[in-house]
């Protein structure tokens, strides 16, 4: 099975994206579990809120799986930091 290039920008991005937040979300949640929480909120209103964007004003193209790969790379961009963090 192939996976569509625009996937793996979406992953790539998803991974920039977790990594920041999970930085920003440590220094601003006094406990870890918080901070990872609010990280994969924010993640995923960011992924799929763009997603929604997209369907409502006609600008680029609506795919849910866009939001899937950004947050399966938002995941893996929060995982080393959260460890670094830990």
């Amino acid at each position: 099975m192939k996976i569509a290039p625009d996937k793996w920008r979406h992953f790539y991005v998803g991974i920039a994206m977790g990594a920041v937040l999970q930085i920003a979300a440590g220094w601003w949640f006094a406990t870890l579990l918080a901070a990872t929480i609010a990280a994969f909120i924010v993640s995923w209103l960011i992924s799929y809120g763009f997603e929604l964007f997209s369907l409502v004003t006609g600008y680029g193209h609506y795919d849910f799986m866009d939001a899937v790969a950004s947050m399966i790379g938002a995941i893996l961009g929060m995982a080393p930091v959260f460890i670094w963090q830990y």
